[in-house]
């Protein structure tokens, strides 16, 4: 008899919200002590500058308040599971759109601000179950506000990655429903129980097809940090990178993950 399947994790949309705009505020906190030099270094997204950056963290927000305004689906049809790889075919209108908004946004602390006071303002007004017309297919608003801890850690990440000594912090839970939403995804995209990818202390999944795993220690094991699987799942170190310097450790026939990443898009 098949295992059963596992039921979707689920997210509390009030745990979630908060996440999102204490990670938000993180960022806001940094971006104001930000020089006209440190606007200007290059990022290691394409030819963005941390200003391109920077506007482009924003439009997490924002997407909400957009998609908010598109008619509502007539039912659902996505899946959270699927945003991941689905932002790949937004790709050319994410980075215009960045180019765009720093260009119009000399203030960026006064841009951030209306864009959180905009996105607030919207999930007050709308029920978690209000459908939005996603690239993921329609979600409802409470998933697609999980997508948001992903867009901002990952974004934060890159901003500390631009900016040496910034070190903007991670909100815990922010970090957590990030890394539990990649973890997640990796299980759908490479379905079985013969590996056991662990990353503590946030998130252990069972993946690729082969002889499942019941009892004792699991004969393909892969452990790495949050950080580190963030980066991995954005595409942002490459899996042999990342075994070379040791941040992931992988042991059995079955753990080389490297034919599944990176995740997003």
């Amino acid at each position: 008899m098949p295992p059963a399947r596992k039921r979707p994790r689920s997210y509390d949309p009030a745990r979630t919200r908060a996440a999102v705009l204490a990670q938000f505020g993180n960022v806001r906190s940094a971006v104001r002590a930000l020089t006209p030099e440190q606007f200007a270094r290059p990022t290691r997204i394409g030819d963005w500058t941390v200003r391109e950056l920077v506007a482009h963290i924003g439009t997490a927000l924002q997407a909400v308040d957009r998609l908010l305004d598109e008619p509502e689906p007539a039912r659902q049809d996505g899946h959270l599971l699927d945003w991941p790889s689905a932002i790949a075919a937004d790709a050319g209108t994410i980075a215009s759109t960045a180019h765009r908004l720093a260009a119009a946004h000399p203030d960026p602390d006064a841009y951030l601000a209306d864009v959180e006071r905009r996105f607030t303002a919207r999930l007050d007004a709308h029920p978690g179950t209000r459908l939005l017309p996603t690239s993921a297919g329609a979600l409802p608003l409470a998933d697609y506000v999980v997508t948001r801890t992903v867009e901002l850690v990952v974004h934060t990440d890159d901003l500390n990655a631009a900016v040496p000594g910034l070190d903007v912090p991670y909100d815990r839970q922010a970090l957590a429903a990030c890394v539990r939403l990649l973890a997640d995804t990796l299980a759908a995209k490479a379905p079985g129980g013969s590996t056991e990818v662990r990353v503590p202390p946030f998130a252990v999944v069972q993946c690729v097809e082969g002889p499942r795993h019941t009892r004792g220690t699991p004969p393909n094991v892969v452990e790495t940090d949050p950080l580190t699987w963030i980066r991995l799942a954005g595409g942002r170190i490459s899996w042999a990178d990342a075994l070379a310097t040791a941040e992931v450790s992988a042991g059995g026939e079955r753990a080389d993950l490297g034919p599944y990443l990176p995740l997003l898009g």
